[in-house]
């Protein structure tokens, strides 16, 4: 497992060209197209490497415009729009071939102190109390659909322990409600921006899950067709993201081809850390 997150490290960790210009690359998994939540992880990679030590991320607004393609790499074009008395706000724009693929603003801040309150986290098992993915390799593995044995087989830098797993091995419609225990499967270094940006990564997984089972479907499904169109994330505390987080999740309406997605993420002991929205393509293929 720790070679799955050090390779995700080495997708983050940026080659700068030029100033405000960068280049990420993509994993070698037979994608055809590039995982939304490394554009995610990346856009910011780059926005931090021109942003002061002492601001952290506290939002981040992306836009989705084409599919990435895992074949080619991918540069990324960041825009210093304002450095502030205490917020520092920047553009990132990521470009293949010429063309637009991802566009994200992001905002940076002093840390300082203030009011605080929160909703609070729902009661579940604990992760332990859950079964691994190893476990479910074991026992379900063989009897799964081909695209999901294939990806289950995979080393993964991310660890997901679904509350409900019935949702991912049903076909039956369910709440548009989940929640999900996630986590880097080796240590990262200790710097807070790079759990930030490792966590920004794994936002983009089963979010549009939730969406999908309200219908008895799952982004497998060669019957629907599945994109993230945006996304949004606001960070509210420090956190690790190699340890435990509930990541709470509902889908408050699919209409017009498209699903919304919203996300709260909790430390095991209860503390919100950061929030996520997300808007993504989910139409029906015509035959």
């Amino acid at each position: 497992m720790s070679n799955a997150v050090d390779s995700l490290l080495g997708i983050l960790n940026l080659e700068q060209l030029e100033h405000n210009l960068f280049r990420g690359l993509s994993p070698k998994e037979g994608w055809q197209r590039v995982f939304g939540g490394q554009v995610i992880g990346q856009a910011l990679v780059a926005a931090y490497r021109t942003v002061p030590s002492e601001r952290t991320n506290h939002s981040l607004h992306g836009y989705f415009l084409r599919a990435g393609d895992p074949e080619v790499p991918i540069i990324y074009e960041v825009d210093r729009i304002r450095d502030g008395g205490s917020f520092t706000t920047r553009r990132v724009v990521a470009i293949q071939h010429g063309q637009a693929i991802f566009s994200m603003a992001a905002s940076f801040q002093v840390r300082e102190d203030g009011l605080n309150h929160q909703i609070e986290m729902p009661q579940v098992p604990q992760p332990e109390d859950l079964p691994s993915e190893e476990d479910l390799k074991e026992k379900f593995i063989e009897h799964a659909p081909e695209p999901v044995r294939k990806y289950f087989q995979r080393k993964r830098p991310i660890e997901l322990r679904p509350v409900e797993l019935e949702r991912y091995f049903s076909k039956k419609p369910f709440p548009a409600k989940q929640n999900v225990w996630v986590r880097a499967t080796a240590p990262l270094p200790d710097d807070p921006r790079m759990h930030q940006c490792v966590l920004s990564y794994a936002s983009d997984m089963t979010l549009l899950d939730t969406a999908l089972h309200v219908h008895g479907l799952s982004v497998f499904d060669p019957s629907v067709q599945v994109a993230s169109l945006d996304h949004a994330m606001w960070f509210h505390s420090d956190f690790r993201a190699d340890d435990w987080l509930l990541y709470t999740q509902d889908s408050p309406a699919t209409m017009g081809g498209r699903a919304f997605t919203r996300g709260l993420l909790y430390t095991r002991e209860g503390k919100l850390v950061a929030s996520t929205s997300q808007e993504g393509l989910m139409r029906e293929r015509t035959k």
